[in-house]
């Protein structure tokens, strides 16, 4: 393959292949078939070739028979490269080109339709693009973001019966090969009838199948997945699925919205901390709450005392099941509005709530301290950008709340530390869950619990062992802003 080739091909959604006109003349045509528009091909370009009279002898009278205005001849590799990732076909003469005819044949409005707008990662700030269900059309919209030969698609068909097209992407040079060669060969070695959709490929591929955290990232937003490659990690979409998923993964991942960058660093850290602060909230408000009442009343304040003996006097059951009838009715609500449609779902979610919230405090199933507990800390989940994390959060609520109606304060702590354990044991493609904490990494921490000035964001995470380390150079903005206070 000719040089000018080399690079390009690396991806498999590169395309070639070759016709000959009226006097025989073989001709030759490259592109990427995820940004071309494939009806232009047909109706636009090959009829004129293909029907030509005179000899094609020269790349000029190759042009002067397609009747596209965009075409321009050229030998040049970077401006072939440039124009083949934003929708341009390559035409040439030879079997190893040295210059060629480049014609936009790109469907502008490919993917960029009214009901392709992120449905469940919702952002006030930044673009509201997310993918569909068609595999070609996802890969455009990446295409369109990064213009670079270095992102490379790698296509694997799998599902005995569905036959299903995944697309492994990464790009080249920063994302590591031993990352790239682990997905590849766990989604090779997978053997299933159909695939549904990628969280299929999330369980299977996964390090550790019985864990409820989420080891790869999933998503549905076009801005968040161009972050992750960037970052070096390596994605897999699948064909007929919105979602796209991505690892290594750390568990700090899940918890960045992509707003945290649209808004100044300062901002951004202080929502990112607040949701941290729900998290906790969300996972221990209610077993502290039974651990009290259960084996430790001698810390509850006085002050306080009385608006809780005055709360459950009438309440029959112990604060074991006060917490779980709460907890469970607040799960029914919610799993019931998901599966309504939209409108219906909202209205049982709000006047459900209101309903049966005030008539279990009036009818003395529970009271109106536990009950302020509990809708705070379901609240508090919902600040969870991944839906996938939210659900995690929403479990290991249930065993905290056993433990601590067992041993108290003892089992809240006993809990914790199994859920530690558990955490400091789990890898994601091979990388440390905890990772910047475990193993420590102070330079990573910038962008971990706070989001740091983008000045001091110039490198990429350590532990997912990027091949370019670097990302842009801060010098360069610092020159900028010294040569206007200069001025």
């Amino acid at each position: 393959m000719h040089d000018l080739f080399k690079d390009v091909s690396k991806s498999d959604d590169f395309y070639q292949f070759s016709t000959k006109s009226v006097n025989e003349s073989p001709i030759y045509f490259s592109y990427y078939k995820s940004l071309i528009d494939e009806k232009k091909i047909h109706h636009h370009l090959l009829p004129y070739i293909q029907s030509a009279e005179e000899v094609f002898t020269e790349l000029t009278d190759v042009m002067n028979a397609i009747p596209i205005e965009d075409r321009e001849i050229t030998s040049d590799a970077k401006v072939f490269i440039n124009k083949l990732t934003k929708g341009y076909i390559f035409i040439h003469l030879t079997k190893t080109p040295e210059k060629g005819i480049l014609v936009n044949l790109s469907n502008g409005t490919k993917g960029y339709r009214a009901f392709n707008d992120a449905e469940n990662e919702y952002s006030v700030l930044g673009p509201k693009v997310g993918f569909v269900e068609d595999l070609d059309t996802n890969l455009s919209l990446l295409r369109r973001q990064i213009t670079s030969e270095d992102l490379v698609f790698k296509e694997i068909t799998k599902g005995s019966l569905s036959n299903t097209r995944v697309m492994i992407g990464y790009i080249d040079g920063i994302a590591n090969p031993q990352h790239i060669q682990t997905m590849k060969q766990r989604l090779e070695d997978l053997d299933m009838d159909v695939i549904f959709d990628s969280s299929i490929l999330d369980q299977i591929i996964s390090d550790n199948a019985n864990t409820p955290f989420p080891l790869f990232m999933s998503t549905e937003r076009l801005d968040r997945t161009i972050y992750m490659l960037l970052l070096g990690q390596v994605i897999v979409i699948s064909d007929g699925s919105p979602y796209v998923i991505a690892g290594p993964t750390s568990i700090f991942n899940f918890f960045i919205s992509p707003e945290d960058y649209y808004s100044p660093w300062s901002v951004g850290s202080f929502f990112r901390l607040i949701r941290f602060i729900g998290i906790l909230f969300s996972i221990l408000a209610t077993p502290i709450y039974v651990a009290v009442l259960t084996h430790h009343y001698a810390i509850i304040p006085e002050d306080l005392l009385t608006p809780l003996i005055m709360s459950r006097a009438n309440v029959p059951f112990p604060p074991l099941l006060e917490a779980l009838f709460l907890e469970i009715t607040i799960e029914f609500l919610r799993e019931a509005g998901a599966r309504l449609p939209t409108k219906v779902g909202q209205t049982l979610g709000i006047v459900g709530g209101i309903v049966i919230g005030e008539a279990a405090v009036q009818a003395a199933l529970t009271s109106n301290i536990l009950l302020i507990i509990v809708a705070l800390s379901a609240l508090a989940s919902f600040t969870t950008p991944s839906f996938k994390m939210s659900n995690t959060i929403r479990i290991l609520r249930f065993p905290l709340i056993l433990l601590a109606a067992i041993w108290g304060g003892f089992g809240v702590t006993l809990g914790l530390t199994f859920i530690l354990c558990h955490l400091i044991r789990l890898k994601s493609l091979g990388t440390p869950y905890l990772a910047p904490l475990y193993p420590f990494r102070y330079r990573d921490l910038n962008d971990s619990f706070i989001r740091s000035s983008l000045s001091v964001q110039d490198k990429r995470y350590t532990f997912f062992r990027p091949l370019k380390l670097h990302r842009y150079n801060v010098k360069k903005h610092k020159d900028i802003e010294d040569d206007y206070n200069n001025e």
